[in-house]
């Protein structure tokens, strides 16, 4: 079976849909069973399942019989994604409760806090408009669009350090005009 595997991953690398389509038929069920496993929850599980075989497709050409088995890279795969899940879980958990705790019984001017939050953003915008097109572009990719470092390095197809110095620079040149040119 780890021959056909082996096979069908390489097939796979190469954009084959039927390749693929088998792939999925002989593997799923043991990357959703090991998603539902870690995740507790059936729908939080087939995202995940849904992830990591759109990571499959994307990444096949990469795959390496050396290191691992087709099942052992689909297994770790799955592994990283939920986990990847269950700390975004947890930390949405967390920053709810400390917002929830730092607001509870607090009058609100909802007005008010909606002109500051449209200043804000307009302000963000400005700012941005102010960076480089490529820092602009890895900012975005990172907190608008939601990417990790490794995966806006590969979309835009440059290394990992380079992206994050991208990014602290851009942060930089952001706070600062942000905060104008008093603020130290």
């Amino acid at each position: 079976m780890t021959l056909r595997l082996t096979e069908l991953v390489v097939a796979v690398g190469g954009h084959d849909r039927a390749a693929f389509t088998e792939l999925y038929r002989l593997t799923s069920h043991r990357v959703f069973g090991l998603a539902l496993r870690m995740l507790g929850n059936r729908s939080t599980a087939e995202e995940v399942t849904q992830e990591v075989y759109l990571q499959t497709w994307v990444l096949a050409d990469r795959y390496d019989a050396s290191i691992s088995s087709p099942m052992g890279w689909l297994m770790m795969l799955t592994h990283r994604r939920a986990v990847d899940r269950i700390r975004m879980d947890r930390s949405a958990v967390e920053r709810e409760m400390v917002f929830g705790h730092l607001h509870l019984g607090q009058d609100r001017d909802v007005v008010l806090e909606e002109v500051e939050q449209s200043h804000d953003e307009r302000a963000v915008q400005d700012c941005m408009d102010a960076l480089t097109p490529l820092q602009r572009e890895t900012i975005s990719l990172a907190y608008y669009g939601g990417r990790t470092y490794s995966e806006v390095a590969e979309h835009l197809g440059a290394p990992v350090p380079t992206v994050k110095t991208r990014i602290r620079d851009g942060l930089k040149r952001l706070a600062d005009c942000l905060l104008g040119p008093d603020a130290e």
